[in-house]
């Protein structure tokens, strides 16, 4: 079983990113390479938060995450998502400027399922992603998500 070699599954991405030229270059890579199905966009970590709580709102099956941002952080998020039961499922690639051995690390401890630094190599980004797909998501059962199906 090569998940790598198999045409990438598509998802639900929650894109959370300040820098609006590195959001359309992450957007363009995810749908270029077939895997973002949908995207939502949101410019920093209490947005993010907004987003998935909304009842309204799709649970992603990923989240892209820059740590540095305005309002709330990237580390902040990961901290809340952690200690969250509904949200501490999501698989996550944090993409982010900062190659800190300590940022790398916490964000593992945290939640992070992958860690890829800018400038970012697409191809390495998009195995990332793949990477998680083949570990976790082809593995996971989704949380219950009782009457609420929406598409």
């Amino acid at each position: 079983m090569n998940a790598l070699n198999e045409p990438p599954r598509s998802y639900r991405v929650l894109l959370v990113e300040d820098d609006p030229a590195d959001a359309l270059l992450i957007e363009d890579a995810l749908s270029e390479g077939g895997v973002a199905r949908s995207l939502t966009h949101v410019a920093d970590g209490l947005e993010a938060l907004e987003h998935l709580r909304d009842p309204e709102s799709e649970r992603p099956d990923l989240i892209v995450l820059d740590l540095n941002m305005p309002r709330m952080n990237g580390r902040e998020l990961l901290a809340v998502l952690r200690d969250d039961e509904n949200l501490g499922s999501i698989p996550l690639v944090v993409l982010t400027t900062s190659a800190a051995p300590d940022d790398i690390t916490d964000a593992y401890q945290k939640h992070a399922n992958a860690y890829v630094t800018k400038p970012v190599n697409l191809d390495d980004f998009l195995q990332a992603v793949q990477r998680i797909d083949a570990f976790f998501l082809g593995t996971s059962a989704p949380l219950p998500r009782g009457n609420n199906n929406q598409r």
